[in-house]
């Protein structure tokens, strides 16, 4: 009886793709078309016993085996977004391909154009920035509060917005990044408010947030606030695989979603892996599922477990929304005396083989993920109480580099006019004075360090040490 009532439950998740993926690997066929590797026969041996030879079976693209196209949306890859709009809320969701990157260029190449506005944060990720080259759309930079103490940008205030707004008349777009890559929230709401009072459209790109809407514990997703679209990278914190995310339309959008599709249609592979499209779909099935909620919750619970147990260290602190902003529990940004994130990650990393998420000047932050047990954060406090216990010293005073960049840009030229401008490349102790020719935004965790048209400044140089060579215009 309980193995019949489990086999009901599992029945009600619905997952499309997936179904026609699993159909079609049941029942094979000769195959001539392709990928060439025709189902793992033509891998390197080596490749094919690491992944699998049912991963290369299923590692096919649309058209095929009755699984539907991604442009336009047909058959269970159609019936998969719907399934997806309907968990999140959205009028429309498309997958994309190429993660919220995909998302973003779209965004910016199907709503703007060349000399248009778009009101956004320093912080936002480099893709945003790709777009408005692509469109020729300028960005009017918000900055954000600075968490000095922490090394990180915060955020963006409602006030700061309607400034710009009242400041330019010619603004495309809204496109506020929330949360922060560290997790710090925004007040959406408020944000939303102001932009529809005047009549523009707010995007966000929640690309770290796509787990919002399956819990009460967790911050109220944009689309609920009144955002016109979201990008939601499920590969992120979802469970999807790598590379793969979701674009969101809201119902009453301001946004024109045919123009947004035929971007879409132009930025995307013309062969989409039905690996990485089923993967979304079983993301979104799992997530919207008994047991995905419970792996939600679980992951909620263990960062409050890992937070409680940091509030007990002496030289060891966690980022709390304790000076007048919110913050998302699952990622716990940490600092410890007298190091740097950095030697914090390398000493997490060779002394106890725990790997973070991404470590800056003066933390490092950890992902409570929705794949965690009790037993991973337990061992992650067994080792920060020991580090806490430790005389480390810091080493990276040696290196004389910075991670975060937190620079107010000195902007001389358009993005898009500088960017396609002649170029040179020189020595980057000689670049100081000149302009930036080129996008230099290290990921993780993406934010923009110089941009084409910026000022180069001695204050860059410790975020470039990397570097042996700048490019900047003639």
């Amino acid at each position: 009886m309980t193995n019949v009532t489990k086999i009901k439950k599992a029945t009600k998740v619905q997952a499309p793709i997936v179904e026609a993926l699993k159909k079609a690997y049941e029942n094979p066929t000769y195959q001539f078309h392709i990928p060439g590797h025709t189902k793992g026969n033509g891998s390197l041996p080596e490749f094919k016993k690491l992944i699998g030879r049912k991963a290369l079976c299923v590692d096919t693209t649309d058209e095929f085996d009755n699984l539907g196209t991604l442009h336009p949306a047909t058959g269970p890859i159609k019936e998969a977004q719907e399934l997806a709009a309907k968990a999140f809320g959205a009028k429309k969701t498309f997958f994309l391909l190429n993660g919220s990157t995909a998302g973003n260029l779209a965004l910016a190449m199907g709503l703007t154009k060349k000399g248009q506005k778009i009101i956004t944060n320093r912080n936002c990720h480099r893709s945003v920035l790709t777009g408005m080259i692509i469109s020729g759309a300028e960005p009017l930079w918000l900055i954000p509060n600075r968490f000095e103490e922490w090394g990180i940008w915060g955020n963006v205030s409602p006030e700061s917005v309607e400034e710009m707004l009242k400041t330019h008349d010619d603004v495309a777009m809204v496109w506020i990044t929330n949360p922060t890559y560290e997790g710090v929230v925004s007040d959406i709401k408020s944000i939303s408010a102001i932009c529809k009072r005047y009549g523009v459209p707010l995007i966000v790109d929640e690309a770290h947030a796509c787990l919002w809407n399956f819990s009460k514990h967790l911050p109220t997703p944009a689309l609920q606030l009144g955002a016109d679209a979201v990008v939601h990278s499920l590969h992120k914190t979802g469970g999807s695989m790598s590379q793969s995310s979701m674009l969101h339309i809201a119902e009453n959008s301001l946004i024109d979603v045919d123009a947004v599709e035929k971007a879409l249609k132009l930025l995307h592979t013309t062969s989409p892996s039905l690996m990485l499209l089923a993967s979304l779909d079983a993301a979104r099935a799992n997530l919207d599922s008994a047991r995905g909620r419970k792996q939600l919750e679980r992951a909620i619970s263990n960062a409050k477990y890992l937070r409680r147990e940091i509030e007990q260290m002496e030289h060891i602190y966690d980022l709390k929304p304790d000076f007048g902003y919110l913050t998302d529990v699952t990622k716990v940004f940490i600092r410890a005396d007298g190091l740097s994130g950095k030697r914090l990650e390398s000493i997490l990393e060779i002394d106890f083989n725990i790997e973070v998420e991404s470590a800056s000047d003066a933390g490092l932050l950890l992902l409570s993920n929705i794949g965690n047990t009790k037993a991973d954060m337990e061992y992650l406090v067994k080792c920060l109480k020991q580090i806490d216990k430790t005389q480390y010293s810091d080493i990276c005073y040696l290196e004389k580099k910075k991670h975060m960049p937190m620079l107010t840009p000195i902007i001389k030229k358009s993005l898009r006019e500088a960017y396609y401008s002649p170029k040179e490349t020189i020595p980057k102790e000689l670049a100081i004075g000149r302009i930036s020719a080129e996008v230099i935004a290290e990921c993780p965790p993406g934010i923009a360090i110089l941009l084409p048209g910026e000022l180069i400044t001695e204050a860059h140089l410790p975020y470039l040490t990397d570097y042996d060579f700048i490019e900047v215009l003639k």
